[in-house]
């Protein structure tokens, strides 16, 4: 074990720290979107596609951002997450800080205000946000998540481990559409739903010809597990398709209008008590509903909590637009053995203290008083290697 400890630490030697951090998405870890009217188009895929492929599409639509009257805003650039269950992972260059009291990062959708009813909402596809810290430290995200509990997390209507599996249609067989015509069994579902509803059809519409199963996944079956948010749609015509989404109060995606979308299409009529302001680590909880907390986190995870049919809108689909982290230089406090101030006890923060010690390098030492003696010694050295075995 020490020996297996001993060459992570010589082979981190080599790595340098960038000590300037990008305030947007830089990384895409995973994409794994519902079945959809907008899946194959947004983003665009041409069959064959790899999941490698895909995730590089993800990447050029939401990484980066521009900047418009000096505000942070994303590009016109989009992903759809499809129906219930599809979601999006991604993460920043540097671990997002969980300032108390504050929001935390940003996440764009492309929800707007109805012109005709602003006050009940417009379009609403909410989809919730979970949070993950680097535990083990491999820069993967296979350690434990929380989900950040919205306005809807104790509504009585919201249901916690909804489990749903979409089946794959044979696209041979649903051909194409005249106007307002649909496919109205297309693709499959069977859920553990505790309304009276627990299977059910995706149609596919005249307007969306392509296949709305995602090209890249392979298997005859798609299953997902997640909250799931009662409907927010109403069909306010007795004769034709007038949908409106009620907004939730707060604490999801693409479920107000925020500063990409909602203020370029409709500025006039989005007062600013409307607008997604923002999301806090602090709003983090386990899966018993208990409150977490965590000093900061590094990776995030986006899914669409929503099942339902919109008529001519079709099914509810979160959209993704791009997220900032709404403080970059922000610093959290050290945790025991947390030698450089990553987030992590790894190999790293002995190598931080080691370059200490040999070249006063102390550009990546913020806790380096392990034993709280008033010095950097070997004794540190020693504190931390008890901290790291302990973890193994």
């Amino acid at each position: 074990m020490r020996r297996t400890i001993l060459t992570i630490i010589a082979l981190s030697l080599f790595v340098s720290i960038n000590a300037q951090n990008k305030p947007y998405i830089t990384k895409i870890y995973d994409f794994m979107p519902a079945p959809g009217q907008f899946i194959n188009n947004i983003p665009y895929v041409e069959e064959p596609v790899s999941k490698d492929s895909i995730l590089t599409l993800v990447s050029e639509c939401i990484c980066g951002y521009v900047k418009s009257n000096g505000k942070i805003v994303v590009a016109d650039a989009m992903i759809s997450l499809g129906s219930f269950g599809g979601y999006v992972v991604f993460g920043f260059d540097h671990p997002v800080v969980n300032v108390p009291g504050e929001y935390d990062m940003q996440i764009f959708g492309n929800a707007i205000q109805s012109n005709q009813r602003p006050i009940l909402g417009g379009s609403s596809e909410s989809g919730i946000v979970m949070v993950s810290r680097d535990v083990n430290g491999n820069g993967v995200p296979d350690d434990p998540w929380y989900e950040l509990a919205g306005s809807e997390y104790n509504h009585p209507k919201t249901q916690k481990n909804f489990t749903i599996t979409y089946y794959k249609p044979d696209d041979s067989q649903f051909g194409p559409l005249a106007m307002n015509e649909y496919h109205d069994q297309y693709i499959r579902w069977t859920s553990n739903s505790v309304d009276s509803i627990q299977e059910g059809y995706l149609r596919k519409n005249y307007w969306h010809t392509q296949s709305y199963w995602p090209s890249w996944i392979e298997g005859e079956t798609m299953t997902f597990v997640g909250t799931k948010l009662r409907g927010n749609a109403q069909n306010f015509s007795a004769t034709a398709d007038d949908w409106h989404q009620y907004f939730f109060d707060w604490g999801y995606v693409d479920n107000r209008p925020d500063e990409w979308y909602g203020y370029k299409n409709n500025p006039s009529n989005i007062a600013a008590e409307e607008l997604n302001k923002g999301f806090k680590i602090d709003w983090a909880v386990d899966d018993e509903g208990n409150p977490v907390d965590l000093k900061q986190i590094d990776f995030v995870k986006v899914y669409n909590a929503m099942l339902q049919d919109c008529g001519w809108l079709g099914e509810t689909s979160t959209e993704v637009a791009g997220a900032v982290d709404l403080h970059p230089d922000a610093v959290a406090e050290p945790e025991p053995g947390d030698v450089n101030g990553d987030g992590n006890v790894t190999a790293a923060d002995v190598t931080a203290l080691y370059n200490y010690m040999l070249n006063s390098d102390s550009s990546a030492v913020v806790n380096g008083d392990q034993n709280g003696d008033g010095n950097i010694t070997s004794a540190d050295v020693t504190a931390v290697y008890n901290i790291l075995l302990g973890n193994f």
